[in-house]
């Protein structure tokens, strides 16, 4: 007989296992019960969100011109809405809780910390990240963010991502299509504006990297990391309590990667913007210099790209 279903607060249920050590699943339709079984409860930690309220920022605009850095331009004045914004990248084992399957180069490296599953999940395409949202939200009960055109009907469009077929290795025009549902409740990827907003503190400062101006005291790079990924949360914190902003992983936003417009903007972009080759990519890496940590450096990559030095971060709207 199959044990109950399982609550535990602020924790998803990930199935029974066979071993203390979580590593074999236990099949209820072939596994075969011939004594007194002892199953093993796995539970997935929900990741933690930090509530970044809304206002009034400028886009682009380097806040420690001092040392150096530069605006992006052209500067536009945007007007961000309350959101929620992942208190750190999202990690291996977040990941594998919700995909089943862990990408990450990093998995084996554990020098010097004592654990690879808090380390931010890395080789993930924009095409996964956006699955593991639907996922994440399903299984939490939240309404999906993504619906997309169906494999068997192009003219159906479902955010059920069973029916969107396999996730592509190369850019695919049906999953670059892929929308935001007006009024969803479920994670997302944060949009550019929201990810920048973040990283400067979700208000005017002087900080040219997430949190402070010295790099090392926020961000893993290519100075200070080792040649590898570290546990989320060991560099301190932005003034909205986020961390790994500036370096780490690079992070994956939903924008297209297109030029700037310098007209005033509110919630940028339109949810339905759907045109152009290559996604927005955020913060720093593990593998970058510092200039590439700056809070108001933005990189492209093709949306099936995967990097050792590339995750993403969760967001939500606040409603």
């Amino acid at each position: 007989m199959k044990p109950p279903a399982m609550t535990k607060s602020n924790y998803l249920f990930c199935g029974w296992y066979k071993d203390s050590s979580l590593a074999t699943k236990w099949n209820f339709n072939t596994d075969i019960v011939t004594g007194d079984v002892t199953l093993y409860a796995k539970w997935f930690e929900s990741p933690v969100m930090i509530s970044v309220p809304g206002g009034t920022f400028d886009l682009g605009k380097e806040l420690n011109p001092a040392d150096g850095g530069i605006d992006v331009t052209p500067v536009s004045s945007v007007t961000i809405s309350g959101f929620y914004m992942g208190k750190y990248p999202v990690t291996q084992a977040q990941y594998e809780a919700v995909m089943g399957s862990n990408p990450s180069s990093f998995k084996t490296h554990v020098s010097p910390e004592t654990s690879t599953a808090n380390r931010p999940v890395e080789q993930v395409s924009w095409y996964e990240a956006i699955v593991f949202c639907n996922r994440l939200s399903a299984a939490e009960g939240l309404s999906h963010a993504y619906e997309m055109q169906t494999l068997v009907d192009t003219g159906v469009w479902s955010a059920d991502y069973t029916t969107w077929g396999n996730i592509p290795t190369s850019s695919d025009a049906r999953w670059n299509s892929v929308r935001i549902i007006p009024g969803s409740t479920g994670y997302r990827l944060p949009t550019e504006a929201q990810w920048e907003y973040a990283a400067k503190g979700g208000s005017p400062g002087s900080y040219t990297y997430s949190g402070s101006n010295d790099p090392d005291e926020v961000a893993w790079h290519v100075g200070n990391s080792g040649s590898r990924t570290h546990e989320v949360g060991k560099k301190k914190e932005n003034g909205l309590g986020i961390y790994d902003m500036s370096g780490n992983v690079r992070e994956w936003c939903w924008n297209w990667f297109l030029s700037y417009t310098s007209g005033d903007k509110t919630d940028p972009p339109d949810p339905d913007a759907s045109s152009g080759t290559s996604r927005v990519g955020r913060g720093g890496s593990w593998a970058s210099n510092t200039d590439d940590a700056r809070s108001v450096r933005r990189v492209s990559n093709y949306p099936n790209n995967r990097s050792i030095s590339l995750g993403f971060r969760l967001a939500r709207p606040q409603f």
